[in-house]
């Protein structure tokens, strides 16, 4: 088919330059109007013309688009793409793969140089492989196929794409820190605590460090540059600024304690003075510095003391004694005591007022800690382990007394599995006050009247009863003198408050600790369900043995005489057997020094 009737023009698939310069009227012809040979009246064949004309233009058109499109879609990346310097424009993601791969092994030896760093008033230079430095080859090669999706933009310009760098947040911040050294300076947090009844205020200001996030973006940013990184220090203020903290002072603190509160009950009211509440307020800070006061109510509890008997009933745990060679237990009974959450809340509210200041406080009932049910549950069903020690002086001795003082306080202590008694926790101090009287003590290496000699006896009948039931050792140590009263190694001495004796129920059981005295022995025993078939001890020969000095004492009523001990080295096994098979064995090993013989009176001329 042709166009213009007798003669076909030139193949040509061009698109013309004349599209724009054609028209169409709507009606006859016009002056641009291409002559058909057919009569005027004929508008058939212009129409025709016209479509034609129209779809070869369209045509060409179409097909120079589709050639171009083709060409700018080549490959997965852009064409006109490019990271650092390697073009990846028009290939396929294997391609700029491989290509941004051997890229960055020609700048090999420059990426591995160390990076100069400065941070503070410090440079330093860190090693991009001990923080993890390195260009992500994927995420990079897939934000260069995504840099712009524009057809337009496709077709011409070009770009330019970042590297993905990826560091190891934790490692370049321990490394920066080495660099940082002593600038760094925490935030001081503001506080507000009481000597005595006068706040004593320290106001906030602000820390100096990293922000690590913003140290690996820096690094990140700058690696690849050249030029040094500048890491940026980041000044962080406490939530809590010096207004805020004077306004908590002046609204708060002061009012609170200048008067007392008084706490009422259906069962009374009790007085909390100023010297309670300052002991209870409490302004805590948190990790941003924000300050908030609280209430905490077991302070206050312990400051008020016994004055809450006036209003309280404590609960009572239940008990077990040793009764005609058997366990029995006495149930306990259930108390009432104010409601600690309402209480701090309620508190808390009326401190700053200098009138209506009072509270009522609600009594719930609470029940006992243990009960009988669970006590009886705990497996405490027999003797497991039992020790005697002997002392001499009656009970007329204040020594004696004090062992059978410390015993009584012992007597009946229940330990949980898992738990940890502490003797020196148990008893408290062991002063005039609670009843011990003075007795020959080791101090500075020689006998001298102190307070409370004699408890180191019942340690050490304790430690064996707790050493033979197979419980963990926590702590304890021996005396400086082995005193042949005592079995050498496996004893234990005792001193409030630096010395103390632990020791951890390691089993599944509960236990009880029962102690029992005459007038010349002291003796415990625990009870708890029995583990083990045998716990003795196996001692290896002395060594290293001393003898004595003679040490003359100035004659009067704080030298105490001694004849002197030999000094020695001992080890002692424990050997535990479970099933007829020894289960574990223990090494316990004490140097004992050389007692010396001390002599009251003048040497002899």
């Amino acid at each position: 088919m042709t166009l213009y009737g007798e003669k076909s023009p030139p193949a040509d698939d061009r698109p013309t330059v004349q599209v724009t310069a054609v028209t169409w009227p709507d009606d006859g012809p016009g002056p641009d109007t291409v002559p058909t040979g057919k009569p005027e009246g004929d508008p058939r064949r212009p129409r025709r013309v016209r479509m034609l004309l129209a779809a070869g233009v369209t045509g060409g058109v179409l097909a120079a688009v589709a050639g171009a499109g083709a060409w700018a879609y080549a490959g997965d990346v852009p064409r006109g793409t490019s990271v650092l310097g390697a073009e990846l424009g028009g290939r396929s993601r294997t391609d700029a793969h491989r290509e941004l791969r051997a890229e960055l092994d020609r700048r090999a030896a420059t990426l591995a140089a160390p990076l100069g760093v400065t941070v503070g008033e410090r440079t330093a230079e860190i090693n991009p492989t001990d923080v993890g430095l390195v260009v992500d080859v994927a995420a990079t090669v897939a934000a260069a196929a995504e840099a712009d999706a524009h057809p337009v933009s496709r077709l011409v310009g070009s770009r330019t794409v970042d590297p993905v760098v990826t560091v190891d947040v934790d490692r370049l911040d321990t490394a920066l820190r080495k660099v940082l050294g002593d600038q760094a300076r925490p935030m001081t947090m503001p506080a507000i605590t009481y000597q005595g009844t006068t706040p004593k205020v320290v106001q906030p200001k602000p820390g100096l460090a990293f922000d690590p996030q913003r140290s690996a973006d820096a690094v990140r940013a700058g690696w690849l540059t050249g030029a040094p990184v500048t890491v940026p220090l980041v000044e962080s203020q406490p939530a809590t600024t010096a207004d805020e903290l004077n306004r908590l002072v002046t609204e708060l603190a002061k009012p609170a304690v200048a008067a007392p509160v008084t706490l009422r009950s259906n069962k009374g009211s009790v007085k909390i003075p100023p010297s309670a509440i300052a002991k209870s307020l409490r302004f805590s800070a948190d990790k941003a510095g924000k300050l908030t006061p609280t209430v905490d109510v077991k302070r206050l509890r312990s400051a008020l003391g016994d004055d809450l008997d006036a209003i309280e009933v404590p609960p009572k745990d239940a008990t077990m004694t040793i009764s005609g060679g058997r366990p029995k237990v006495t149930e306990g009974r259930p108390g009432q005591q104010l409601d600690t959450a309402t209480l701090g809340r309620d508190l808390l509210a009326v401190l700053p007022k200098s009138d209506g200041r009072e509270v009522t406080g609600e009594l719930k009932p609470t029940p006992p800690e243990l009960t009988a049910e669970k006590l009886a549950g705990l497996g405490i069903k027999e003797r497991v382990s039992t020790f005697t020690t002997r002392f001499t002086g009656g009970m007329a001795s204040s020594r004696s007394q004090n062992i059978a003082t410390i015993a009584r306080e012992v007597d009946g202590t229940l330990v949980l599995p898992g738990k940890t008694f502490s003797l020196n926790g148990h008893t408290g101090e062991r002063g005039y006050a609670q009843g011990y009287r003075d007795a020959p003590v080791i101090l500075d290496g020689k006998l001298v009247p102190g307070v409370g000699g004699g408890t180191s006896q019942f340690t050490t009948t304790l430690f064996n009863a707790t050493y033979y039931a197979g419980l963990e050792d926590v702590e304890h140590k021996p005396h400086s003198y082995w005193f042949d009263r005592y079995p050498a190694v496996i004893e234990s001495t005792i001193f409030w408050p630096n010395l103390d004796f632990k020791f951890r129920n390691n089993t599944q059981y509960g236990l009880l600790i029962d102690t029992s005295y005459t007038s010349s022995t002291i003796t415990v025993s625990i009870w708890s369900t029995k583990i083990y078939d045998s716990v003795k001890t196996e001692y290896g020969p002395r060594r290293n043995i001393t003898t004595p000095k003679l040490i003359h004492l100035e004659p009067g009523p704080t030298c105490i005489p001694s004849n002197g001990i030999n000094g020695f080295t001992q080890d002692a096994f424990r050997v535990i057997k479970k099933g007829g098979a020894m289960v574990k064995r223990e090494k316990f090993t004490w140097r004992y020094d050389a007692e010396p013989r001390y002599v009251c009176g003048p040497k002899p001329s």
